[in-house]
């Protein structure tokens, strides 16, 4: 069983070099694996850095690939065209790996042969000083913070891995398709939900992805990511993404999801009072606008 891990990079170069790296350094033989790095018409030094990662570590099969078409789905479909493995592994590429990822996700699906896709912890680390206003529920937002535990088991209750760290079996996609191009990060945009999508087809097709405790990133988060503007284009993104995603279903997929949006207003006006007895009221704050925020984005408002 061959690995393939795939790095889709825009303009990432501080911190594409380490991403490379601690896969590169991990405890598994060369052989085992693969790097394809499909570079999204970045305008920074990403090609030389790239160059000099393969000079640096001759032993890796480190494959370059420029995918022209403007988005991260785009560069994800061109990463599972040119992957020659049987796992296909997305990493972050402003992220770094855990100590024992490769060797986890292999020994994971060489143990779980009906398993079609696993993901692990994300772990954000902060640049600058973390905001008061963030809380539980803010900072899985905008550092995709992920932790379910230390045991491996099945994702539940509609949870799924995170994007920027995520393993596959490739025939997934011959039997499921790629990601949906109309939905993703293209260029400095934010629109989402291409993973919600794809795990939402593998859900309806009865397949099992399962959580993996060591199969865990360090996420990088600048101090552009904590600003009023971010998080304002963020959220109004998240919801623009559900639109964009519920609707190409079905008319009464969307209907659902504004039925979902309904409830999801009951529950955060709940935490807002809840943080505000607790005399955190900026965290509680925080919740009521990311639910407007998403709320309009979803109304096309």
């Amino acid at each position: 069983m061959k690995l393939s891990v795939i790095f889709c990079t825009y303009n990432r170069e501080k911190y594409l070099y380490n991403a490379l790296k601690s896969i590169s350094q991990q405890n598994i033989p060369y052989h085992d694996y693969e790097i394809v790095m499909v570079n999204n018409n970045s305008t920074d030094s990403t090609e030389s850095i790239c160059k000099q990662f393969r000079y640096d570590y001759p032993g890796v099969n480190f494959r370059y690939f420029l995918e022209t078409q403007q988005g991260l789905s785009y560069a994800r479909n061109r990463g599972v065209q040119e992957s020659r493995g049987d796992i296909l592994v997305f990493v972050d590429d402003d992220a770094t790996a855990f100590e024992s990822y490769l060797s986890s996700i292999k020994s994971f699906f060489e143990s779980h042969p009906t398993v079609s896709a696993c993901g692990g912890p994300i772990v954000p680390v902060y640049e600058v000083e973390k905001p008061k206003w963030l809380s539980h529920y803010t900072e899985q937002l905008i550092g995709g913070a992920l932790y379910e535990g230390d045991k491996i088991k099945p994702f539940s209750n509609g949870k799924y891995p995170g994007g920027g760290n995520s393993a596959f079996r490739k025939e997934v996609f011959d039997k499921y398709g790629l990601f949906n191009v109309e939905l993703g990060r293209k260029g400095t945009g934010l629109i989402g939900a291409e993973e919600k999508d794809l795990y939402d087809r593998l859900t309806r097709g009865g397949e099992k992805f399962y959580y993996l405790p060591q199969m865990g990133i360090h996420h990088y988060i600048p101090e552009k990511k904590l600003t009023e503007s971010h998080f304002r284009e963020l959220t109004y993104s998240i919801g623009k993404s559900e639109r964009i995603r519920t609707k190409s279903i079905s008319p009464n997929a969307y209907q659902n999801r504004i039925f979902a949006e309904c409830k999801k207003w009951a529950g955060s006006i709940v935490l807002f009072f809840t943080y505000a007895l607790r005399l955190s009221p900026d965290k509680g704050w925080k919740l009521i606008q990311f639910r407007w925020y998403v709320s309009k984005g979803l109304l096309g408002k």
